[in-house]
């Protein structure tokens, strides 16, 4: 290595970028941030930073997402999403993000981060197109990903609280495909599916009428069979 000069290559920088996903009131919802500096100063982006020198691109992820909403490590689904690396995509200098995808119950209203100047939670068909660098294709891929993986993982279950009713997890999946789904049909694929649900042995009114039955995620991974979209 005596013979290897770092400074002899252009400077490429890492971040990290979050689509933080949730559902509000029956909305898709994705975590935004005002920007409070250059680039792009007032505009709105998706949150992240800089990977610092000690730092994996997981751990660096997680620590924006816990920046960003109080969330603990492993408190919420996060996933690498994809990496975006045109050379024109930050007017700083080359950088080179890694996005990742949060999928998270419904949290407070959060709090900006130290570079942010606000933040707020967004239906996705609000704040695209519009967001700052190019977010809006990140953005666009996460909500893809996220709607992909309900297909087949149990993935829905990040967007509940520990427990809740058929109801409350098809209400998930409307959100994230964006249209109504048949409750009978979808009731009987979504229990019938191996490992995906766990009944709890107790009832709740809180989506009015009858008792409804709670359930908990199953152990399964993957769901057999799936719940494809072309077929609900």
């Amino acid at each position: 290595m005596t013979d290897y000069d770092p400074e002899a290559f252009p400077a490429v920088a890492v971040t990290v970028d979050l689509v933080v996903l949730t559902i509000r009131r029956g909305r898709l919802c994705v975590l935004v941030v005002r920007r409070g500096e250059e680039p792009y100063a007032g505009r709105e982006a998706l949150p992240g930073g800089f990977v610092r020198p000690d730092e994996d691109l997981l751990a660096a992820a997680a620590r924006e997402l816990a920046e960003e909403t109080g969330l603990a490590p492993g408190a919420a689904h996060l996933e690498q999403l994809a990496s975006y690396g045109a050379p024109d995509r930050d007017p700083r200098m080359r950088v080179v993000t890694v996005a990742h995808l949060a999928l998270v119950a419904d949290l407070p209203e959060p709090r900006a981060g130290s570079d942010a100047a606000a933040a707020r939670w967004a239906p996705v068909e609000e704040v695209s197109p519009g967001l700052a660098f190019d977010h809006d294709r990140v953005l666009a891929d996460g909500v893809a990903r996220a709607r992909a993986k309900l297909e087949y993982t149990a993935l829905a279950t990040s967007f509940c609280g520990p427990t809740f009713t058929v109801a409350e997890l098809r209400r998930v999946y409307e959100a994230v495909w964006g249209r109504p789904l048949d409750p009978r049909n979808f009731h009987r694929k979504v229990t019938t599916a191996a490992g995906f649900l766990e009944p709890t042995g107790e009832t709740t009114t809180r989506d009015g009428g009858r008792p409804a039955q709670l359930y908990r995620r199953g152990d399964a991974a993957v769901l057999h069979p799936p719940l494809l979209r072309a077929e609900n």
